[in-house]
């Protein structure tokens, strides 16, 4: 059976911003992809609820055409929304005898098997054959509250570096990439940007991503450095590539994660990184050797040590050159590819 093992991949549109799509395209480049002859069956896309509906009908009647073809089917969620759409796939594919497995990157499990939605997530790992999480303390969590440890495995997030041959000089610049909203600490930078930015003129704040910008923007006027902070909006491509290679530090100052993107593709451009120790984070961090630490909310601890990597490019080039060595060892794609391809092995043994 495993010579000609199927696994379908039942994930968010390839054009859905976000890192499950990050991942899963990395991942379709990998050697696992061809020898289990993946395929990604989109059951989301961005847009309003009609939108939503209709691709989430539309998916779920192509599943029922295609599932008997299949031998293992590999369900990426995160947040109740898209648990609750994964039910009905998972269900389904329970009731075809087929192996599951359920690879869960939500950001936070106050607001998944820890909160109100528990019962959802009950339904959902208890179709599964084995259930992936993000990091280490996310896996205890799990374990304590809904699944037992020897059907939880943890696989991180690759590092993903796409090839472009242009080259820029780095700039004296500061540089978030994400979402602009609450859980993902901007105020914090803004404020901690705000402590500094008299001091270091030449220095200025790149803030990449969509969602609150004019809110953002509004509290960089009320603090008087929106003349040094830059809105580019949401990045891709070779838009991406240039403002990554242009920056001297990465921050993140996050409330809760699973395993941040954003703070992975800084370590594959060799930047040194400010964060905080939430989601899988803590599994790899270690503070003032491979990135430097604040706790989330501290915006004056933060703008300390955004100070310090200015004042010491010595600092900034040993911690990135620690982190990168993650990049390129623990959160290698051909290493996580590995980890994935015994996984289904396992399962389509069992």
């Amino acid at each position: 059976m495993q010579d000609a093992a199927r696994v379908l991949i039942l994930a968010t549109s390839h054009k859905t911003r976000g890192g499950i799509t990050s991942v899963l395209k990395e991942h379709e480049q990998s050697r696992y992809w061809k020898t289990f002859r993946c395929r990604w069956l989109e059951t989301h896309r961005d847009g309003n609820i009609c939108i939503k509906i209709g691709y989430f009908l539309k998916s779920f009647l192509t599943y029922i055409f295609i599932l008997p073809s299949y031998d293992l089917v590999h369900i990426h969620t995160s947040e109740p929304p898209s648990a609750l759409r994964k039910i009905f796939f998972a269900l389904y594919a329970k009731l075809w005898r087929r192996k599951i497995i359920i690879h869960s990157h939500s950001f936070s499990t106050q607001t998944t098997i820890n909160g109100r939605f528990r019962p959802l997530y009950k339904i959902l790992v208890s179709c599964a054959d084995k259930v992936v999480v993000l990091s280490r303390s996310i896996k205890a969590e799990y374990c304590q509250s809904i699944v037992s440890p020897e059907k939880t495995a943890v696989i991180y997030n690759p590092c993903i570096r796409e090839y472009y041959p242009q080259t820029y000089t780095p700039k004296n610049n500061i540089l978030f990439a994400g979402v602009i909203n609450d859980r993902k600490g901007y105020k914090d930078l803004i404020r901690a940007f705000n402590l500094i930015a008299d001091k270091y003129p030449d220095w200025q704040l790149v803030m990449a991503g969509s969602g609150e910008t004019e809110i953002a923007r509004q509290l960089a006027e009320e603090l008087g450095v929106a003349d040094r902070i830059v809105f580019p909006g949401w990045i891709a491509g070779e838009a991406k590539d240039r403002c990554f290679k242009e920056a001297s530090i990465f921050c993140l100052p996050s409330y809760a994660e699973g395993f941040p993107m954003a703070v992975l593709d800084a370590w594959s451009y060799n930047l040194p990184v400010v964060t905080t120790p939430v989601g899988g984070l803590p599994d790899v961090l270690d503070d003032g050797k491979n990135a430097l630490v604040f706790n989330p909310g501290d915006y004056k601890k933060l703008a300390e040590e955004l100070e310090q990597l200015i004042n010491n490019p010595t600092l900034r080039q040993q911690i990135a050159r620690e982190s990168h060595q993650l990049a390129e060892t623990k959160f290698n794609i051909d290493t996580i590819s590995d980890e994935i391809e015994r996984l289904y092995l396992e399962v389509l043994k069992k």
